[in-house]
């Protein structure tokens, strides 16, 4: 007997039982894949704005590299956090 919702053939049932393993899957690894994307454009504006600070004022270069490279640390613990930490 047919239920609303369910398959009515075995097969359409275990490929239905597949793409819910596989759709589980993919939703752990977008996780992992967001973090490190918001890591990426993190270290991307740090180094945009480095570069820029650095353009306007080349005297200050050393403190200006001191704390992009900090900067670009704590955003790859993003990055971190989201591959390790997510599962």
């Amino acid at each position: 007997m047919y239920k609303c919702g369910q398959p009515s053939n075995p097969y359409q049932q275990l490929t239905t039982i597949k793409m819910y393993s596989i759709l589980a899957e993919i939703t752990g690894s977008i996780q992992g894949s967001l973090g490190c994307l918001g890591a990426a454009l993190g270290v991307a504006l740090v180094g945009a704005k480095a570069t820029e600070a650095v353009g306007r004022n080349p005297g200050a270069s050393g403190k200006i590299l001191v704390q992009a490279i900090l900067g670009m640390a704590l955003a790859e613990a993003v990055a971190f956090y989201a591959l390790f930490l997510g599962k």
